[in-house]
């Protein structure tokens, strides 16, 4: 018997119970796109947090003094880079490098009358692209400008926490490299929102500088910050820009906690993966199971009539290839669905579950990314694994005996 009449053959025993066999089907397809589901969530919100880290921290490559620890913002003159007309220059000679900016990081107090807060005051070239996030986020006031003086930026959220707006003063304290406390009035220029609430919180801006000045730093900077056209040239790039006194790190090494987390994560999002193919899997060896043992008595007369063993397998192995197949082309496509929506609109998380997020840039809303290359993998597994589980219903039905099988009612 030709391979052509067992698949006809194995597509028509399948619709003798259409209802389980239709349940069947449903549960590959909701098994399958479930995980295609979780696999384009994992990678949009994993990917954005990774790419919104990138454009608004550390950027692709930074160039930083040797001894300059990121933790304690140093404004101590040997933390600090005092050549950075050189290295700005160097770096945008490279063709790989899309621009270059300078920043200045101080830990700093902000205080009004009633209250105070711990953050990070930024000291920025506000001519350069790397800031365009804020520039955009923009929700009151005004950008700041290079000669900006006693102005800063600062978030919408975090001034209306503290009962202040555009055009009142404030007090910002930060200490001076000689480790005494310097404080100044401050006039807030404009309000700002770039949707992630663990960043815009803990930073305030002004221009560069003004940071210069205030913290006593004179035209030195904390770091030179590099974004390439491509990010895969970090490693290149960065190894050029190395010189005696200066550190280039990549994009990998400014991110590497979240990379670590990223993938335990991953691995954890792949066990769940592999549960969830296992119960499909099952679900179909019992359907072919529970098919067997009501259809003892024809496989007996398939038998007598002269069908071989290895057809009988070949026939039942059919069958679960078909509702595989059916399964995963439906799983597909309503996976795509939920991914698309994912991509297009998101799950709006709220503020208060960004600002638990520590050490990431997280927005407020979770994102979607369709990777194809997953898609076929995840459907692939599914495939092979449930093809495997039905072998033993197969070489089951296989093993049965003629006679036996008869006479069995």
């Amino acid at each position: 018997m030709t391979l052509k009449k067992l698949w006809v053959i194995a597509y028509r025993d399948l619709g003798r119970n259409r209802r389980r066999s239709g349940l069947t089907l449903t549960s590959v397809a909701l098994g399958l796109a479930l995980l295609i589901f979780m696999s384009g969530m994992v990678n949009g919100v994993w990917q954005s947090a990774l790419q919104d880290s990138i454009r608004l921290q550390t950027g692709h490559v930074q160039l930083r003094a040797a001894s300059y620890e990121e933790q304690k913002l140093s404004l101590l003159r040997g933390d600090l880079l005092d050549n950075t007309d050189d290295l700005l220059a160097r770096a945008n000679q490279m063709s790989e490098v899309e621009f270059a900016t300078p920043v200045l990081w101080a830990g700093g107090v902000l205080s009004t009358i009633h209250e105070s807060t711990n953050l990070k005051v930024s000291g920025i070239d506000p001519t350069s692209p790397l800031h365009d996030p804020i520039r955009k986020g923009l929700v009151a006031g005004e950008f700041l400008t290079p000669d900006s003086r006693g102005e800063i930026l600062m978030s919408r959220s975090l001034a209306k926490g503290m009962g202040i707006g555009v055009g009142n003063k404030v007090s910002l304290a930060v200490g001076n490299p000689e480790g005494q406390p310097d404080e100044g009035i401050f006039t807030i220029r404009g309000l700002f929102d770039t949707g992630f609430p663990s960043y815009d919180d803990n930073t305030v801006f002004m221009s560069l500088s003004q940071a210069q000045a205030f913290t006593r730093a004179g035209d030195r900077s904390s770091a030179i910050v590099i974004m390439l056209h491509d990010q895969d040239d970090a490693e290149e790039v960065a190894a050029a820009l190395q010189s005696p006194g200066v550190t280039a790190l990549t994009w990998k090494d400014l991110n590497q906690i979240f990379l670590e987390a990223m993938e335990t994560g991953i691995v954890f999002y792949y066990i769940m993966y592999g549960i969830v193919i296992l119960i499909v899997a099952v679900i179909i060896a019992n359907t072919l199971l529970m098919a067997v043992f009501e259809r003892t008595r024809e496989m007996g007369i398939l038998a007598a009539l002269g069908m071989k063993r290895r057809q009988i397998m070949v026939l039942f192995l059919f069958e679960a290839a078909i509702l595989a197949l059916v399964g995963i082309v439906i799983g597909i496509v309503l996976g795509s669905l939920g991914v698309a929506y994912l991509a297009n609109v998101g799950i709006d998380i709220g503020t208060a579950a960004a600002q638990s997020v520590e050490g990431i840039v997280f927005g407020t809303t979770m994102t979607g990314k369709f990777v194809p290359g997953e898609v076929i993998s995840l459907s692939l597994w599914m495939l092979g694994i449930i093809l495997l589980v039905s072998l033993y219903p197969a070489w089951y039905a296989a093993r049965l005996e003629p006679v036996k099988a008869l006479h069995t009612l």
